[in-house]
C-alpha cells in the first residue's frame, strides 16, 4: 500500500521494534542522493484509513453533516461569533482538516463582516470568533490585562470637515468638485498670494547620463503659491526613471517648501490620462504631514487660470512632455487663498492573542505564530484593486487572509490537543496571533513588538527572580506566518529562510512526513507581519501559495480556495513550530542587507501581470494576468516568462519594475516573452493604476 506520493523513488520500507515509527529509502534531496527518513506512524490510524476499522468522528461527518454544514455557513444569519465558534469547534476533527479550515474561512467571509476592515464592526466579530474558539480549545488568554485582545489605536483615513475654501480673483471654487486638499497638506487660513508655474515642480540629480532636472531655475517661488502638474513628462522614457522618486507628491511638496513657496497647487493635465483629475484624500502609507498647505485643481480651474495670462495648459504640458526643461513664471492677475480644514479620523483596532502553556507559569521564551484577520472592507483605501464596477463592494479576502486566520485555529487545535493527550517536552509557550492593521501597514504585529519590547525592559528593571512575576512575553526564539495560503497550487513558498542558518533542517525534517513541494527563499523583508519581528532580530519564517489575479478584489472568494491545500500547509507550519519548541538552544538569527529596488513608491502603470514568486527563472514567470487588464489583453497567459519590455532586458522583479517606470500611459510597447521555450513579441498597452 503506498503511503507516499512525492516524486523520485520511495522505498524499503522498515518499522521501529515498537512501531511508531517509519524508515524508508529516499533520493527526493535537493542533490537527488538516496539518505534513510524516518516518520512517526500512526497505526490505528492508517487502518481507519484503509477501512480496517471505522473512524466514528469521520463516521459521523458523512452524508448529512457536510450538506448541514453548507447550508448553515451560506446565509447571513445573526448567530453570534461565540455561538458559531462553539458549533464549528464541535463538528472539528481530531486532525489537519479541510473542512474545519473551510467553515473558519466562510465564517470571516460572511456579508456582515463587510471585510473585516481595522477598527470596523466586522473586524470586532471576527476577533471575538477568533477569540472564542481559541477559548474552545483550551489556550489561555494572553492579551493585555489577562484578556483575550491587545488594542490599538490608528488613524483610519481623513475627511474634509466644514469651512474648506479656495478663492482666486474673488471666485470660490466648490471643494470635492473643482478642488481638493491632499491628506498630508497643512491646516488653516492661508492668504492671498500671487501664482508662479514650476512646470512638474521636479528636483532631480544628474544619473545614468541625464543632465540634472530642476522645475526652479531661475524661478523666484518665494512667498508664492506654485502651481505644477501632477506626475512627470510623458514622452522622455529615457528619463522615467531618473525622474521617477522625484516626481511623487510629498517629493514635489518638499521641493516647493524648500523654495520658500506658500502653498503647492497639483493639476493632472490633459496629456497624463488619469482616471480621476483630483487626488484621492487618502492617506498614503505614512501619517507625516506637510508645514504648508498642498491641494489638487481640476484640469478646468487650471487652465482658467493660465488663459488669463494668455497660456494654454495643453500645450505647456506638451513642452514639458518631451523632457525639455522650460523656464516657470508668474501668472499674471491671479492670486489664490484657501482655508483648508482636515479632520484624522481615529479609530481602535485589536489583536487576538492566545498562549498554549508547557508550565503552569509563563517561560522564559516563546515562539509565535500568527495571521493577520484584517482586510480592506469596501476598499476605501488605496490598496483597492478593484474594478470600476466593483467600487464599493465587500472585499471578502478569502485567500486574504482568511485562509491564514484558519490555517492558525487549525494549527492551535491540533497542537492543544497533542498537549491533552500527552504532556510536552517543549522548552517554550506557543504565542497563537491574530494582527488586526496588516492591510494599514503592520500596524497591530508592529504594536505587539513594541509592546513587547517595552514589557522586557520594565521586567528587566524591576529585577525579579520569580518566573510568575515575569512579563508574559519575555522573548520571541522565532515568528511564523502565514498570510495567504489558500491557493496552494504547485508548490508551498516558504520565505524568510536567510532569517536563520537553522531553519532549512527543521523545515526539511517536518516536511518527510508531510511531502510538499516547497520554494524556499531567503528574502526576509517580506510585505507581511513577519517583518515586524525580523527588525527587531526575530527569525522569522512566512508561508505562502502565491499570488493572483482577485488579489484586493471582492472576487476574493470562499469557492475559490483550496482547502485541501490549506490544511496541508497549516499541517507543515504546526509541526515547525512544535520542533521550533522543543528545541534545545533557540534559533541564530541572521542580518540580512536590505534590497532596495529603484522604484520610488507605487508604479503609476498598470500591466495587470501577476508575477509566479515560487520558481526562480531568468526572467519573470507570471501565475497569470488579470482579467480585461492590458497583458490579458495583449495575451499573455500562465507560466509565460517576460525576458524583454519596452526594449529593456528583464532578468528579475527588480528589472521589470524599472522598465515598467519607463512606459508612457496608452502607448503601445513590445514586451517580449519565453512560452515552451520559444521567444514570442506582443504588443501591449500600458494603463493608468490611477
Amino acid at each position: 500500500m503506498r503511503v507516499t506520493y512525492s516524486k523520485g523513488f520511495d522505498g524499503l520500507p522498515a518499522f521501529s521494534p515498537d512501531g511508531n515509527a517509519l524508515a524508508w529509502t529516499s533520493n527526493r534531496t535537493p542533490s537527488e542522493q538516496a539518505q534513510i527518513f524516518l516518520a512517526r506512524w500512526n497505526h490505528k490510524r492508517a487502518r481507519e484509513v484503509l477501512g480496517l476499522i471505522k473512524d466514528p468522528a469521520t463516521e459521523a461527518r458523512h452524508p448529512a453533516q457536510s450538506a448541514n454544514d453548507n447550508s448553515s455557513d451560506s446565509g447571513g444569519d445573526a448567530a453570534s461569533p461565540q455561538s458559531l465558534a462553539d458549533r464549528n469547534h464541535k463538528l472539528a476533527t481530531p486532525e489537519y482538516s479541510p473542512a474545519d479550515i473551510r467553515r473558519h474561512v466562510e465564517y470571516l467571509c460572511r456579508e456582515e463582516l463587510e471585510g473585516r476592515f481595522t477598527g470596523s464592526p466586522g473586524e470586532r466579530l471576527a476577533t471575538e470568533y477568533v477569540a472564542a474558539y481559541m477559548k474552545n480549545i483550551g489556550l489561555m488568554p494572553a492579551g493585555d490585562d489577562g484578556g483575550w485582545f491587545q488594542p490599538f489605536e490608528f488613524t483610519a483615513g481623513v475627511a474634509l470637515s466644514s469651512g474648506n475654501e479656495l478663492l482666486a480673483y474673488g471666485k470660490s471654487y466648490r471643494a470635492e468638485k473643482d478642488w481638493l486638499p491632499l491628506a498630508f497638506s497643512a491646516t488653516g487660513e492661508f492668504k492671498k498670494a500671487p501664482l508662479v508655474f514650476a512646470g512638474y515642480g521636479i528636483v532631480a540629480d544628474a544619473a545614468d547620463k541625464q543632465e540634472a532636472y530642476d522645475s526652479y531655475v531661475h524661478l523666484d517661488v518665494k512667498d508664492n503659491w506654485v502651481l505644477a502638474f501632477r506626475y512627470l513628462p510623458e514622452n522622455a522614457p529615457e528619463k522615467r526613471q531618473q525622474l521617477s522618486r522625484a516626481s511623487q507628491l510629498r517629493f514635489k511638496a518638499t521641493y516647493a517648501r524648500d523654495h520658500g513657496a506658500r502653498g503647492l497647487v497639483i493639476v493632472t493635465g490633459p496629456n497624463a490620462q488619469a482616471r480621476r483629475e483630483l487626488v484621492p484624500l487618502q492617506i498614503d502609507g505614512t501619517l507625516g504631514g506637510s508645514s504648508m498647505p498642498v491641494l489638487c485643481v481640476t484640469n478646468e480651474v487650471a487652465s482658467e487660470w493660465l488663459s488669463r495670462g494668455g497660456k494654454s495648459l495643453k500645450k505647456l504640458q506638451d513642452e514639458l512632455d518631451d523632457g525639455k526643461q522650460t523656464m516657470g513664471f508668474e501668472i499674471p492677475g491671479v492670486q489664490i487663498s484657501a482655508n483648508i480644514e482636515i479632520k484624522r479620523i481615529k479609530k481602535t483596532g485589536r489583536n487576538v492573542l492566545g498562549r498554549l502553556a508547557t508550565a503552569n507559569y509563563p517561560m522564559d521564551e516563546t515562539v509565535v505564530i500568527g495571521a493577520h484577520v484584517d482586510h480592506l472592507g469596501k476598499g476605501a483605501t488605496s490598496s483597492s484593486l478593484a474594478r470600476a464596477e466593483e467600487a464599493g463592494k465587500i472585499h471578502y479576502g478569502a485567500d486574504d487572509n482568511a485562509s491564514g486566520v484558519a490555517a492558525l485555529l487549525e494549527v492551535a487545535e491540533q497542537l492543544a490537543n497533542q498537549q491533552k493527550r500527552a504532556s510536552s517536552p517543549a522548552r517554550r509557550d506557543i504565542i497563537f496571533a491574530a494582527w488586526s492593521g496588516e492591510e494599514l501597514g503592520l500596524l497591530g504585529s508592529d504594536h505587539f513588538v513594541k509592546s513587547l519590547a517595552k514589557n522586557h525592559t520594565a521586567s528587566k528593571q524591576a529585577g525579579s527572580g520569580n518566573p510568575e512575576a515575569q512579563s508574559i512575553y519575555p522573548g520571541v526564539a522565532a515568528y511564523l506566518n502565514m498570510d495567504m495560503v489558500g491557493r496552494l497550487r504547485k508548490s508551498l513558498i516558504l520565505q524568510g529562510i536567510g532569517s536563520s542558518s537553522g531553519l532549512r533542517p527543521e523545515i526539511e525534517q517536518c516536511n518527510v512526513p508531510i511531502g510538499l513541494s516547497l520554494t524556499l527563499q531567503d528574502e526576509s523583508y517580506l510585505p507581511t507581519d513577519a517583518t515586524s519581528f525580523y527588525l527587531h532580530g526575530v527569525p522569522i519564517l512566512a508561508a505562502f501559495t502565491g499570488a493572483h489575479s482577485e488579489y484586493h478584489t471582492p472576487r476574493d472568494t470562499p469557492e475559490k480556495l483550496n482547502y485541501e491545500g490549506a490544511a496541508t500547509v497549516a499541517h507543515l507550519m504546526g509541526d515547525i513550530s512544535l520542533e521550533l519548541a522543543e528545541a534545545k538552544s533557540p534559533l541564530e538569527f541572521v542580518q540580512q542587507p536590505v534590497k532596495q529596488p529603484t522604484t520610488g513608491g507605487r508604479l503609476r502603470t498598470y500591466l495587470g501581470t501577476i508575477p509566479d514568486y515560487a520558481e526562480e527563472v531568468k526572467g519573470v514567470m507570471l501565475s497569470g494576468a488579470s482579467k480585461g487588464g492590458p497583458a490579458d489583453k495583449a495575451g499573455l497567459k500562465s507560466r509565460d516568462v517576460i525576458v524583454e519590455l519596452g526594449g529593456k532586458k528583464i532578468e528579475n522583479i527588480y528589472d521589470y519594475t524599472n522598465a515598467l517606470e519607463a512606459l508612457k500611459i496608452g502607448e503601445p510597447v513590445t514586451i517580449i516573452i519565453l512560452r515552451d521555450g520559444k521567444r514570442i513579441p506582443l504588443k501591449v498597452t500600458p494603463q493608468s493604476r490611477d
